[in-house]
């Protein structure tokens, strides 16, 4: 049996990486770490999820497949959405046009920033008393 030709991309947002197989001559399947995607994400994130498809008119052309780590449910979506624009640019540069004035081929790199020595946390001092 010969493997099904896909295209693969890895996005990132906060502590979240997926990574999404596009697959030629789909349906419009999409499974996030083996479940449907529908089942994995609520209506906001599945709505993030499928803007890049939408955009460029491909929602019914390829079956995605998706692994998703780290992160809550809204960075995970935000990496995944990251991830399938990445893929389509692979798809068809000609798609780029279209995806990077909305913003979905730029990597969010806002994290967390880190805990400083004599702090609570990254700018939370201890509580000050005067007496």
């Amino acid at each position: 049996m010969a493997t099904k030709r896909y295209f693969y991309s890895k996005g990132k947002r906060k502590t979240s990486i997926a990574r999404a197989r596009l697959y030629d001559k789909g349906e419009g399947n999409i499974t996030i770490n083996g479940k449907n995607f529908k089942e994995y994400f609520c209506s906001i994130y599945i709505s993030n999820i499928l803007k890049p498809l939408k955009l460029t008119n491909t929602d019914k052309l390829f079956d995605i497949s998706l692994v998703v780590v780290g992160g809550g449910f809204s960075s995970q979506s935000d990496a995944c959405r990251h991830a399938i624009s990445k893929a389509l640019v692979e798809y068809n540069p000609e798609l780029r046009k279209s995806l990077k004035p909305e913003g979905l081929l730029t990597r969010d790199s806002r994290i967390k920033e880190r805990k400083k020595p004599g702090l609570k946390r990254a700018r939370r001092s201890p509580q000050w008393a005067k007496r």
